[in-house]
């Protein structure tokens, strides 16, 4: 049980249906559907529509989502909503361009959106209430204001100098020429009019037509290579495809497959698998352990992930245990390793919410626009902003991931669910960027190896070990520190939280639902 003389959450505890976001009016929109009657997917589409308004800088109609439905019946789906590349995009045309880096703000880094598509896919499928219901508070709010919350206007402050840049977002996200401070009252009337259109013309709306053509427009005048048939294409591109699994400690983890770094989470929790992380473990050892094989599996992440059309390797081949083995041997507990690919050869920002309803269904859901206020270029024309997903695309000719035509990039957003003896019991998931995999695999061994409530692996301290640093979270004490930095490691403190995560622990026995959301972040879970 938790200090109650200690600052802190304890899990939120519901018998019927529960949702968890990082907004708190996201959440409660998301529960007004539940208790209306909606499914876990109409909660969960109302709760990113109302995050795609109050949260601009993480998510919006403008980026990609993936999704993990799980119904009471039946096997994991999984939804991929990222979108594609221009036609004309290649590595040789970007390089005649001038182009050797797709960086943040390039028109390049703007991929066709799909979180549109996603969203109306998984509705027509598996939603009940109409769409205009399902969007009619985020187009309250984006009408007629909401309250910026204090973590979101704490990064905002963060992005003013980018936003700047781009004279339709310094309009929309900079009133009066500075980042709203908490509190603060903001609308965005024009997203609201996009909604409208999409709740009633659904897709088509977005990728046909006067907006559609209004963002060719745009994008051109950037210098982008996007065109109509490019948005056209995007009607279909959101695909049901084959979740890909492993099992950690007799539980079966769900994760989206590439293009998404899904299979990076799957095989640190491989690599994992073969050590004793229970509580007994000092935290310099986890912390240690657990950046170890974030950067062996991150090795492979950045040199093989990419669209599932160009896999070096099927996801099967990396999942397989002889791998896992050799990697795990090159782990030392006493000193920092460099890392090395399984053959022997010489590679941001986003919401996720989760949702179980009446029936039990659960669903996953991640919407992104990469980088904070993604590629921070807003069409005045239809109050979009797009994001940055392309910035994942190398310009290497041969790369797996290299930028291509109609091809998806590599994806950091990643939706997971758990099953254990074909039952689901948990979907989670953790923003946060490039430490996403990473930290579903923290998250995890928190729930499984150290048998902590949701809430309390939530808020268990971090560390992410990336481009050659371990940044740590200043809760961590410095004697860890020092027993971290003595092996090798480059340790520094981190400026700011280290992600944020939610999940619903679905109790196979009783059917008790416990909801957790990271305090990290504005959010809740809330449910009746």
């Amino acid at each position: 049980m938790r200090d109650f003389f200690r600052v802190g959450r304890d899990p939120v505890l519901a018998r019927e249906a529960m949702i968890a976001t990082s907004h708190p009016l996201s959440t409660a929109a998301g529960l007004e559907i539940l208790s209306a009657g909606g499914t876990a997917v109409d909660a969960a589409l109302a709760a990113v529509a109302v995050q795609s308004v109050v949260d601009p800088l993480m998510t919006g109609i403008g980026g990609d989502c993936f999704a993990l439905y799980a119904p009471a019946k039946g096997d994991v789906v999984a939804l991929n909503g990222s979108g594609r590349a221009p036609l004309a995009a290649s590595v040789s045309r970007l390089k005649a361009l001038g182009v050797g880096e797709i960086t943040q703000t390039s028109p390049h880094a703007i991929t066709v959106p799909g979180a549109v598509g996603a969203w109306t896919k998984l509705h027509g499928d598996y939603g009940r209430l109409p769409l205009a219901t399902l969007f009619a508070r985020a187009i309250a709010y984006a009408e007629g204001g909401y309250p910026v919350t204090p973590r979101v206007a704490h990064d905002w402050a963060r992005e003013a100098a980018l936003v700047a840049g781009d004279s339709g977002a310094a309009a929309v996200f900079l009133p009066d020429g500075r980042a709203p401070v908490a509190g603060a009252r903001h609308a965005q009337p024009k997203l609201g009019d996009q909604l409208r259109a999409i709740a009633r013309d659904g897709a088509a709306a977005f990728y046909l037509g006067p907006t559609a053509e209004a963002l060719v427009a745009y994008l051109q005048g950037l210098g982008g290579l996007h065109t109509l048939d490019d948005f056209a294409c995007g009607l279909e591109d959101a695909e049901y495809v084959t979740p890909i699994s492993t099992i950690y400690r007799g539980h079966e983890v769900f994760e989206c497959p590439p293009n998404g770094q899904g299979l990076a989470a799957l095989m640190i929790l491989n690599i994992l698998s073969g050590f004793d992380l229970s509580d007994d473990l000092a935290l310099a050892d986890r912390l240690h352990l657990q950046a170890e094989a974030t950067k062996l599996a991150y090795y492979h992440r950045d040199a093989l992930i990419a669209d599932p059309a160009h896999l070096p390797y099927p996801p099967d081949a990396l999942l397989a245990p002889e791998v896992a083995e050799t990697l795990r041997r090159r782990i030392r507990m006493d000193r920092v390793l460099a890392p090395a690919l399984w053959t022997e050869p010489e590679h941001k920002d986003t919401v996720y919410l989760c949702v179980v309803d009446g029936q039990g269904n659960a669903v996953s859901l991640i919407n992104s626009i990469f980088h904070g206020f993604g590629s921070t270029h807003l069409d005045p024309a239809t109050g979009i902003l797009l994001h940055s997903r392309g910035a994942s695309f190398r310009v290497i000719e041969g790369h797996p991931n290299a930028i291509g035509p109609r091809k998806r990039p590599m994806h950091t957003i990643i939706p997971g669910m758990v099953r254990k003896d074909g039952k689901t019991v948990m979907p989670f998931g953790v923003m946060g960027g490039q430490y996403q995999a990473a930290g579903h695999a923290a998250f995890l061994s928190g729930v499984l190896d150290r048998r902590l409530d949701v809430q309390q692996a939530i808020d268990a301290p971090r560390a992410f070990g990336f481009g050659g640093t371990l940044e740590v979270e200043p809760t961590v004490e410095a004697g860890v520190l020092a027993a971290l930095a003595a092996r090798g490691h480059r340790v520094t403190t981190a400026a700011n939280p280290i992600g944020g995560a939610q999940a619903i622990w679905i109790d196979p026995q009783s059917g008790l639902l416990a909801g957790g959301s990271d305090q990290r972040k504005d959010g809740c879970a809330l449910g009746f």
